[in-house]
């Protein structure tokens, strides 16, 4: 006999896709993760806003908003944002800090070598 719990089930490829892109739209709407992402996914469907889709239809495509469910849910969040993250352009933020001289020849330097700074900067 074979049981119907969702975690033994075979999952069909195409309903874990639709799963992955509903959460990505969510994610898209509001940047943030697992658990403020539940509340999103929550509002998304039981206004149906992703392909008019609500909770049965999104049940279908492997998305349960059960308790039982939350680990599943979590991982796939995660899963996601991850992503996101990783395709997410690098970012580079510097700050000019002065730069000490200790060279006698400053009065000698042009001006704009003498308010010259150092860059400091980090990849975000």
């Amino acid at each position: 006999m074979l049981s119907m719990d969702s975690r033994r089930r075979q999952e069909d490829p195409g309903a874990a896709t639709a799963a992955f892109d509903f959460i990505r739209f969510c994610h898209k709407r509001k940047r943030v993760g697992w658990p403020e992402l539940y509340d999103e996914m929550c509002h998304v469907a039981s206004r149906g806003l992703y392909r008019g889709w609500g909770f049965p239809e999104l049940a279908e495509h492997g998305i349960a908003f059960g308790l039982s469910e939350m680990p599943r849910l979590a991982s796939m969040v995660t899963e996601v944002v991850s992503q996101v993250a990783e395709r997410r352009p690098r970012m580079m933020v510097g700050v000019m800090a002065p730069v000490a001289v200790l060279s006698d020849a400053v009065e000698e330097a042009p001006e704009d070598l003498r308010r010259a700074g150092a860059f400091v900067g980090a990849a975000h």
